[in-house]
């Protein structure tokens, strides 16, 4: 004799209480969002703040400036007169301009190679015990003051470099760049090594960390297919990292164009009436330094305006620096991809 078995009755559809670990899970979820939320709007905060920054700067630097360049008897972007004081006043910038920038080239064809050398040494062919320390002390040399540099520049470096500089105006004299001025002080190349050593920590460190950061694959994928350690770097590491030497070189230019001290201490200054020319070998002052010896003269607001005027040209300058090497990076980063 068979028993007929029926299943239970199916037990009604109930909510599922959360247990404790549920329930620590979502309220840690939650803080994650608040966390996230408040990393959002600080962030975003300290980015408009940054802009609303530099667009006051601008804006007040073309506020004071406009005045005293309406008031210039002298030609602005050709001149290298400097008196404004006066109902006369006669100002330009072609000296400080050419000063400037001349000097910061300088700085970066010798900062460039050196750094990008000295990164690739410390990632690729240094042994790992040498590799931080080489490191820690190339990183040194940003922590060095400008006013050092600039005494150091004065009284140690420039009986080193003099002799070159004789030997460019003896032999290649007959070069515009490296015509003999007559000047026994800082000058214009002088001033570019000494801030060459300034910006090399910049671009050493910014091109070390992007070289440190290539893909493992690409290197060991290019000697695997017979590529030498050369080779290897050359079409792996070097076409990976291009962007971040970009940026280093561009950062430390920026950093070339505004130094003030150590130029105020080394460039020999030109009088008005003297002769001036286009020769590396000749002194001159940039703007930061032309801003700094005068800046006891701020006692009206024609000779302020003129100062600020000149401050705003190396602002735009640097501005322009910036934005060029954001479209330079922005191209080859999406060539690359």
């Amino acid at each position: 004799m068979s028993t007929a078995s029926s299943s239970p009755p199916a037990a009604p559809d109930r909510p599922v209480e959360p247990t404790g670990l549920d329930g620590a899970g979502s309220g840690a979820a939650a803080t994650g969002r608040r966390a996230d939320r408040a990393f959002l709007a600080t962030s975003t905060g300290a980015g408009l703040t940054v802009i609303a920054l530099v667009t006051l700067v601008g804006a007040f630097l073309v506020s004071q400036a406009i005045p005293a360049l309406a008031n210039d008897k002298a030609n602005f972007l050709t001149s290298r007169e400097w008196s404004v004081g006066g109902d006369d006043p006669r100002f330009g910038i072609v000296e400080l301009l050419w000063t400037t920038v001349s000097a910061s080239l300088i700085a970066m064809l010798v900062a460039v190679p050196v750094g990008v050398c000295v990164a690739l040494f410390i990632t690729e062919y240094a042994p790992r015990w040498l590799r931080r320390p080489a490191a820690n002390l190339v990183d040194l040399l940003a922590a060095v003051p400008s006013i050092v540099y600039g005494l150091w520049g004065l009284l140690v470096f420039r009986p080193v470099v003099r002799p070159v500089e004789d030997w460019l105006s003896s032999h290649l004299g007959w070069v515009p760049l490296f015509r003999p001025t007559g000047i026994s002080g800082g000058t214009i190349l002088f001033i570019g090594v000494v801030l060459a050593i300034m910006i090399l920590p910049i671009v050493t460190a910014i091109s070390r960390e992007v070289f440190a950061q290539t893909p493992t694959a690409h290197k060991e994928g290019a000697l695997a297919l017979g590529a030498t350690h050369w080779e290897m770097i050359r079409t792996a590491v070097l076409p990976f990292g291009k962007p971040g030497v970009i940026s280093a070189a561009m950062l430390a230019l920026g950093r070339a164009l505004g130094e003030t001290i150590a130029v105020t201490f080394i460039v020999s200054t030109l009088a008005n009436g003297t002769t001036w020319t286009w020769s590396l070998l000749n002194g001159g002052e940039t703007f930061a330094s032309r801003i700094a010896n005068n800046a006891a003269e701020f006692d009206s607001p024609q000779k302020t305006g003129a100062f600020i005027a000149a401050g705003l040209v190396l602002f735009v300058l640097t501005f322009l620096v910036n934005a060029v090497a954001r479209v330079v990076i922005e191209r080859r980063r999406a060539f690359t991809e």
